[in-house]
Formats: structure tokens, sequence, C-alpha cells
């Protein structure tokens, strides 16, 4: 039949349906050309896959199928990646097509809506805190401003491993380093110490540690939606969740109340901690007419600070303290640099560390090796894009394997190795650009608080190697200590075992 014999009306509903049928049709033959997977297994998918450490397991998986690797746990798409180029892509050159994250459902949503404000998507909100992280809580001034903090809490450790050494008995750095970096970030937070507080040294640890294993994976229900709800109900999943978050709303609220009594409203501009800083935010913002902070906002950046602040800066110390009490001659060479500096002082000081470019050098390799966050929060991408030449669908969660990455012998000559000296003159650095090395990410995400943990754990560091020379137990040696990272669902990557060495007083 021929067009023409048709009536007008009719082929004016033919064609826009004509051009609708041809669209389907294209779309049809559309092949996309995902990323190369592991075989799946029906409901589960590549979860039998993942072992104890995943990112040891992702790192393995991808020697076989690529840098750009797709699974799925359950029903969740997850692409990883585990090449710098790759890397590049996804957090420099689709960096907003890859930028969201994604929102928690079922019970972990339902929870508290501070932690659903902690996890929120990418936009105007995620926007305007990212602000307010950037040029407020985590400005180099405000940084600068908790200096008498950091500077008075390591004097502290000093003073407290030196009466260790007095009688030459071990000391457990783990413990100790955990203890430093919590007590500073809990008065930078809350303008408080521990002893002032309902959560002592250890208890804090533990809700630390609980909070990180509850909000580091996915339940079982996110996994399957249908049915997991079951599964989480009888694993005591729920009754986990509804405990450690309730603890930490509690004592969040009891310390935003204790910061609006009037006293404390009047206390001056240097003496502010974070939550000083966002009430004030929030007080200012009632003049207008787009208020949005609100308490659960600040609820929902304590979690944030707490989540980010408190491990990673004492796993980066513990982690540079074993890989050097392992390598003597090292350990030698950062205190030679470190005493030839300071002299006679008694401590180092936040002012005399640009001056130790050696220890610098042994914070990078200690992140490249062993990264606090080995992989990178899990992004959401928006819009579908390529990378390396293959299809991203939207709704697909993205993680970037840094541990990998700083471990691949294409960008590392003797990866395994540490060896600070390969960063000397070197322009390598963790501002997010230089994609072979991660430990703080890139793009939009990129951590805010990165200047903040690295002073923190450079100054660390800087006084334990300073203060005093350090041995080991009786009988040990250096091969014995055990370099093993310790498994389970967490945001972090600890060492597995405590590292106990014995100080010994430098200056008597």
């Amino acid at each position: 039949m021929a067009f023409y014999n048709l009536p007008i009306w009719l082929l004016l509903l033919l064609i826009p349906l004509l051009f609708f049928l041809k669209k389907i049709m294209n779309l049809k033959g559309l092949k996309l050309q995902l990323p190369p997977s592991p075989p799946q297994l029906p409901i589960i998918g590549n979860l039998h896959q993942l072992g104890a450490l995943p990112h040891q397991s992702f790192m393995k998986l991808s020697q076989k199928y690529g840098p750009v690797m797709l699974l799925k746990f359950g029903r969740i798409p997850f692409v990883i990646i585990s090449s710098a180029e790759a890397a590049r892509e996804v957090l420099k050159v689709h960096d907003l097509d890859s930028c969201s994250r994604a929102q928690l459902t079922g019970s972990r949503k339902l929870t508290h809506n501070y932690l659903d404000i902690a996890f929120a998507p990418y936009g105007e909100y995620w926007r305007q805190m990212r602000k307010i992280s950037v040029l407020e809580l985590f400005s180099l001034k405000r940084v600068q401003s908790f200096r008498f903090i950091r500077e008075g809490e390591v004097a502290s450790l000093m003073n407290s491993i030196s009466q260790s050494a007095s009688s030459a008995t071990p000391v457990d750095l783990s413990e100790k380093i955990f203890a430093l970096t919590g007590s500073i970030v809990f008065r930078m937070s809350f303008g408080q110490n521990f002893r002032g507080s309902n959560l002592d040294n250890q208890k804090f640890e533990k809700l630390v540690h609980a909070t990180e294993s509850i909000v580091g994976g996915f339940t079982t229900e996110e996994c399957f939606p249908y049915f997991g709800w079951i599964i989480d109900r009888l694993n005591g999943y729920h009754a986990k969740l509804e405990k450690v978050f309730h603890e930490l709303n509690t004592f969040f609220e009891k310390a935003i109340d204790d910061h609006l009594k009037p006293e404390r409203m009047t206390i001056d501009q240097d003496q502010e901690d974070i939550i000083d800083a966002m009430l004030k935010i929030m007080k200012d913002q009632t003049k207008s007419d787009q208020a949005w902070l609100t308490k659960d906002n600040i609820k929902a950046v304590l979690l944030n600070i707490f989540l980010g602040g408190v491990d990673t800066s004492a796993i980066t110390v513990v982690w540079a303290m074993a890989e050097l009490a392992r390598n003597p001659r090292l350990m030698k060479k950062a205190q030679d640099e470190i005493r030839n500096c300071i002299g006679k002082k008694g401590r180092v000081t936040e002012d005399d560390i640009d001056q130790l470019p050696y220890l610098k050098m042994i914070i990078k390799e200690t992140l490249r090796l062993h990264p606090p966050a080995p992989l990178l929060l899990a992004r959401e991408t928006i819009s579908h894009f390529k990378v390396d030449g293959y299809d991203i669908n939207p709704k697909t969660l993205i993680q970037v394997n840094v541990w990998a990455i700083g471990r691949d012998p294409k960008y590392w000559k003797n990866a395994e190795e540490f060896y600070p000296e390969r960063f000397m003159d070197n322009s390598i650095d963790y501002k997010g650009q230089n994609f072979e090395f991660l430990p703080f990410g890139s793009g939009r995400r990129i951590c805010p608080g990165m200047n903040m943990a690295l002073i923190t754990s450079e100054h660390a560091l800087a006084n334990l190697l300073y203060c005093f020379d350090w041995k080991l137990p009786n009988g040990m040696k250096e091969e014995d200590i055990n370099m093993e990272e310790a498994t389970g669902v967490s945001l972090t990557l600890s060492k597995k075992t405590a590292l106990d060495l014995v100080p010994v007083n430098y200056m008597q």
C-alpha cells in the first residue's frame, strides 16, 4: 500500500508512530559494551568471590578481568576501578556524571534522620555542605586554630610514653595513637576532653569501630530486597544498628545542647570548635528565607568527622611506625633528620614539619602502601558514560581500588617495598591530580579534611621518632612483626595485630 492512498489524517498519525517504532528497534539493536565480569551465581551474583579483605579480592580479580570490572552484589551493580588511567576518567573526566552517593534504603534509612543526611546524594544540599566544609570547617585557618589542641595532646602522649620508657615497658602504640587522634577529634569537634563526657577512650573507640562496620557495607536487605530484611532481623543486625545510632544520637544531642547554653554562646572565635561554627551558621541563616541547616545536619557532619577523622590518622602513624621498626636503617635516617633539625628543643612543633622532607616522604610512602581507606567511598553514577571504552549505566556504584593502584608495578618500581626515597625529587602528591596516588580521593568527593589528617599524622610521627629510640620486645626480630591487615567490614584498613614496641628516652 502506498502512502499517497491513505487519508492525510492517517498519515499524520502514522509518521510519528513510525519514527517511534524505528527508535525502539534501534534501541533493541543497540548492544552496550559492559565491563567484563567474573562468572555470577543466581541471586547472589559475585558475592561468593568477595573475601575477608575485599580490596585484595578485587585486585586479584582485576588481574584476570581488567582494570574496569563489573560485579553484582545481589541486585547491586558495582564497577571496580583498578588503574590510574580508568580512575582519571571516573574522577576527573566524568566527575560530575559519577559524583553522587547511593541513598540508604530499608532499616538504615528509617533509623535516624541524621544518618540519611550524612549519606546525602549529589544535589543542592550536598553542594552547600561541601562549601561549608571547605571554607569554614576544614579551611587552613580553621586547621591552624586547632594547633594548640594537637600540640597539647601530642605532648601528653609523649609524657605518657616516657613513663613506660623509664621502666623499659613495651607500649601498645596502636592503642596509644588511636587515643591521641580520638582525643584531638573529640576536642576539635566538641570542645571537651573524654573526661568531660559520657564516653571514655575505650568506649569511644568501640563506638567508632561499630559505626564503621555498620556503614562500611550493604545490608542483606539492600542486596536482596524481597527477603533480606528477614535475615537482618534474625542475625541481630537491626538491634545492633539501633543501639549504635541511638547511642551516637544521644551523645550528639547532648553535645549540641551544651553548646546552646548562654555561657557557651559568648566564647571568643579562636576558642570555637566544630559545633560552635555550625551553630553560628545555623543562627545566621535564620535571618534569611533559605534556612536549611538543622540540628540533624550538624549531627550528620559530626558523624562524617567520626568516620573520617579518627581512624585515618591513627592508622597512618601505626603503619609508618611498623614499617620503620622493620627497617632500622630507615628509622635511623628519619631520626637523624629530625634530631639534627630540632636539636635539644625537647619537642617537635608544627612549625618544624616543613623542614623535615624525609618525614614527609615516609608519610607519603605509608599512604601509598597502606592507604587508610583502601577503597574510595562508592560513587553512584548519575548518567551514562564510558570508561576505557566500556558503558557505565546510571545508578551504578563505582569504587576505586586505591590500594591496588598504589601497589601496581606499572606505576611503582618494587611496588611492594617500603621505600620513602621514591618520592625524592618527585612531584607526585596526594591532592588528587596524580591518579596513581589517591589516598584522599579526587574530584568533587575528595576528602575535605586532608590538611587536618596530614598535619596530625606528621606531627605525631615526628615526635615519636624524636623523643624515643624504639626497640622490639625481648626475643623478637624485625621479620617477626606481623604486617597483616585486619579483616572485617570497615571503611578503613588497620593493622591486624597491635604494634608493641619498647621506647627508650632520647633526652634523659
